[in-house]
């Protein structure tokens, strides 16, 4: 009840903001104060309630159809792509205060780009990303996708190889596609693991087949299906050997550990916000090194053949400025937090082995991911344990998500007792106990044994 009076309240905050939306700049008039009057009565009841822990829910619908999203508020949340992007406090907060449209344009002067405003502090917010991954130039993109989009728009042609994993998320399928190029997928070795050597031999294969070599190296460092940890850096070293451009997939790295694009060999460094940066969807950061920055942040050169209108300082790949309003100034808002964050990545791997542990202490579970763990997102089997009990149970697999969100668990894939995957970022080590003790209380509860 109280997370349901907390929304509430910011509710009725929200209606109050808009009525100073609706006065003249002066101030209320008499009519406007007394709506403004009612409405201060109505918070003043329902931070009554939010202190004692009373009441009824008054507000279930957003827009009379969209319900109200609690979860993070009200349960442990172990979903494999939302963990690391939950956002901090002030990001909430900034995305009260410029969630309009083109808020990020109050000050926007010549030249009248986005990387380029000072007020808020868009420009330097630019510089630092770009540090932030130890790269030279860095641009804010909306998500890791238009990163790859932009990098194969500007180095794929028609007919031409790229390299990537054989665990390669879609959207790198669907950037070199887009841009007329062919995927080569390196294969995995028997640890589900993409390494330098196989990397070198997926080059040399295309060169043979084709005569020429792939015009691109894209890899993701932690993948999306296992989250198992690549040879990055020696498949930089490949890349460089080669002359081929390599691009850095840090999806689910940059944000939660340190990554350092130089150290890896890099030339293009893509991030995701909503998925690794605490930042409002849709968003990423792409960054370069200044070899590729005028390539890759070209600028138009096209004039119109009627009015003879030329936007020469608007890039291309980014069609102009991309993150706008509460996408962008979240992501700003998170970036200290994120900054520091990345420091206590072995915590956070910590805290997933912990988690682990106790999962594999009910027989018949196991981890398809590699083990110990690197990474606070995992891919589990409990065909052997959990799912033995949906065999038989009335409501199938859906027992187990009965369990867990009755004991305030939500984020696992609904119905799934077989291979599935969740994720322990952001945890504090109390939650991620709790957690743990929650499987096994569940094990016991249908007898499963437990070797703890």
């Amino acid at each position: 009840m109280r997370v349901q009076k907390t929304f509430e309240a910011l509710f009725e905050l929200e209606e109050i903001r808009g009525l100073f939306r609706e006065a003249l700049p002066g101030g209320l008039e008499a009519d406007e104060e007394a709506r403004f009057q009612q409405r201060i009565a109505r918070l003043k009841a329902i931070v009554a309630d939010l202190e004692a822990g009373t009441g009824t829910p008054a507000v279930t619908k957003i827009a009379g159809t969209i319900d109200i999203r609690s979860r993070e508020e009200e349960s442990i949340n172990i979903h494999p792509i939302q963990a690391a992007g939950r956002l901090t406090t002030e990001a909430r907060k900034a995305l009260i205060s410029y969630g309009d449209g083109y808020s990020t344009c109050d000050a926007c002067r010549k030249p009248f780009r986005l990387d380029k405003i000072s007020k808020p502090g868009i420009a330097e917010f630019h510089e630092e990303l770009a540090a932030f991954v130890n790269m030279d130039q860095a641009r804010v993109v909306p998500g890791a996708r238009r990163g790859f989009q932009a990098v194969a728009g500007t180095l794929v042609g028609k007919g031409d190889s790229v390299i990537v994993s054989a665990l390669a998320h879609y959207t790198e399928f669907l950037a070199v596609e887009n841009a007329g190029g062919v995927v080569r997928e390196v294969p995995l070795d028997a640890r589900n693991i993409v390494t330098a050597e196989a990397t070198a031999q997926k080059i040399e294969d295309v060169r043979t087949e084709t005569g020429k070599l792939p015009v691109l190296v894209m890899i993701d460092h932690f993948d999306y299906q296992f989250a198992n940890e690549h040879e990055i850096t020696g498949i930089g070293k490949v890349a460089r050997q080669y002359d081929i451009p390599f691009l850095y997939n840090g999806a689910y790295t940059v944000g939660v550990m340190p990554v350092d694009g130089k150290k890896i060999g890099a030339d293009f460094v893509v991030g995701s916000g909503h998925k690794s940066m605490a930042s409002v969807a849709p968003s990423g950061v792409l960054a370069m090194t200044e070899e590729w920055a005028p390539k890759v942040l070209r600028t138009t050169a096209m004039v119109g053949d009627l009015t003879r209108r030329k936007f020469g300082i608007k890039e291309v790949e980014m069609l102009g400025c991309t993150l706008m309003g509460g996408t962008l100034l979240s992501m700003m808002a998170s970036f200290q937090a994120v900054q520091a964050r990345t420091l206590q990545w072995q915590d956070e791997v910590k805290r997933s082995n912990f988690f682990i542990d106790r999962l594999l202490e009910i027989t018949g579970s196991r981890v398809l991911s590699e083990y110990p763990r690197k990474h606070t997102l995992t891919k589990v089997d409990t065909t052997a344990s959990f799912d033995t009990v949906a065999k038989t149970h009335k409501r199938r697999g859906f027992y187990f998500s009965d369990e867990l969100s009755s004991r305030g668990i939500v984020g696992e894939f609904a119905g799934a007792t077989r291979t599935w995957k969740l994720n322990t970022y952001g945890l504090n080590d109390r939650q991620v106990r709790y957690l743990a003790d929650t499987f096994v209380e569940i094990a016991k509860k249908y007898e499963l044994p437990v070797s703890g």
